[in-house]
């Protein structure tokens, strides 16, 4: 019997030992991943747009000259490889009975657009920790706002990746997403940084409280068909400090007007092993910081004496699908999406904050909606790809009458309009690593 039992003690501590060496065979360390990105476009219009007219947003207003001739109805192109990408994925050992992953992204878009102080620079996308339990995850770090959805998003060749109607932006968070069963429940507080509301990130930072985002995910996947279902919606909170403090006849007073605005969005994903689709809708006000039209405005003066301001926020409707194949050596792909400034909530008295110096607290003030349709078509072979898409942005354009005002009433809707196109021809390559 003690036989029995030393031999049975022997087994346990030689199959505890074979676990222990598994365990320390982990690779632990860092693995590098991204690509070689070559953009080569032509626009038909003047644009509006990010980093010499690589990040297109819509197409310029009419800019009329001594001859009432339209100066942004010019053509442009441009060759850049600033998009060139670099990931690299950290694993490390476990941490309080979590799997422990970390991942450090950077491109070479730069962060500056106007005196191109860093062109080519190297900036940081993505920095963050992620702890794995069984049925949670805590992610620490910058990442994807969550009103952009990683499994449902975007898959355009062009690098705005469906903005402003798709939201884009990427924030420094905490992130907790747990997964009974089926479902994905996400909660999120987030600052800003590379993407900001107008005026920059002191706005949110002195209201003394994060952005709250919250979101249900349900997803399905079945490996034998290789079908995959993804739907959710949520929304989120963010409330603004555009001032400290105003100024009136040479004296400053500390103000503590604050501006609240909300967001909401819904998004299914069908995957075939031939076809994907993909449908999201968003809706909210004050979405300036996810690169969509809109903002906030000044709607009353409560203090002549000390010029004290209330603000408003514009509200914006945005909806966009796609449906691409899945071939494995060519990939078909249609992109269209709609967005549209619905207003104030309150009438505008003006959208610049005369005080503090603020201009532009609303994106495309004076556009009432933009459309785009985008077809691709990609060529795989191996690692390299070779894209061609073609980008059609249409933005309905306030129409001015002679004395120069522009068509919208007090709360900012616009009522005539003039259509203004552009044409973008994109061609890329792509080497993935």
């Amino acid at each position: 019997m003690k036989k029995a039992v030393m031999i049975f003690v022997l087994i346990l501590l030689a199959f505890s030992l074979a676990l222990t060496a598994q365990e320390e065979k982990r690779d632990f360390g860092i693995q590098f991943s991204g690509f070689i990105k070559s953009d080569f476009f032509y626009d038909s219009r003047q644009t509006v747009n990010i980093r010499e007219g690589h990040f297109l947003l819509y197409p310029a207003d009419f800019l009329p000259d001594a001859d009432n001739r339209d100066i942004n109805a010019e053509p442009s192109f441009n060759f850049l490889s600033i998009q060139t990408r670099l990931t690299g994925t950290i694993t490390s050992p476990d941490a309080f009975g979590a799997r422990v992953k970390g991942v450090i992204e950077a491109d070479f878009f730069g962060n500056e657009n106007a005196a191109f102080v860093d062109v080519n620079g190297f900036r940081l996308r993505h920095a963050y920790a992620q702890l794995s339990w069984k049925k949670t995850q805590l992610l620490l770090g910058q990442y994807w706002h969550p009103l952009f959805i990683p499994g449902c998003f975007s898959e355009v060749v062009s690098f705005n990746t469906g903005s402003p109607i798709q939201p884009f932006s990427r924030n420094p968070q905490i992130r907790v997403i747990h997964h009974p069963g089926k479902f994905h429940l996400i909660a999120a507080v987030s600052a800003q940084r590379d993407f900001t509301s107008a005026g920059g990130s002191n706005a949110l930072r002195n209201s003394a409280l994060p952005e709250f985002q919250a979101q249900v995910q349900y997803e399905t996947k079945n490996a034998a068909t290789r079908k995959e279902f993804l739907a959710g919606f949520g929304g989120g909170v963010k409330w603004l400090r555009p001032l400290l403090n105003t100024e009136a006849d040479g004296k400053k007073y500390v103000t503590d007007q604050t501006l609240s605005s909300y967001s909401f969005t819904a998004f299914a994903k069908m995957k075939c092993p031939t076809f994907t689709c993909k449908l999201q809708g968003v809706y909210g006000t004050n979405l300036y910081d996810l690169l969509m039209i809109g903002g906030y405005g000044v709607s009353a003066v409560t203090d002549p004496l000390r010029n004290t301001v209330a603000y408003t926020a514009t509200k914006t409707i945005s909806v966009w699908s796609e449906g691409m194949t899945q071939g494995k050596t060519m990939q078909l792909g249609l992109w269209a999406g709609f967005t549209s400034n619905l207003g104030g909530a309150a009438p505008i008295l003006y959208y610049s904050d005369r005080v503090g110096g603020t201009l532009g607290t609303v994106r495309g003030a004076n556009i009432k909606s933009i459309l785009r349709i985008s077809p691709r078509l990609v060529l795989i072979s191996g690692k390299f790809n070779f894209a061609l898409e073609t980008e059609y942005t249409n933005a309905a354009y306030a129409a001015k009458d002679e004395l120069g005002n522009l068509s919208r009433d007090s709360h900012g809707v616009i009522d005539l309009t003039q259509n203004l196109a552009n044409l973008r021809v994109l061609f890329a390559t792509i080497l993935k690593f």
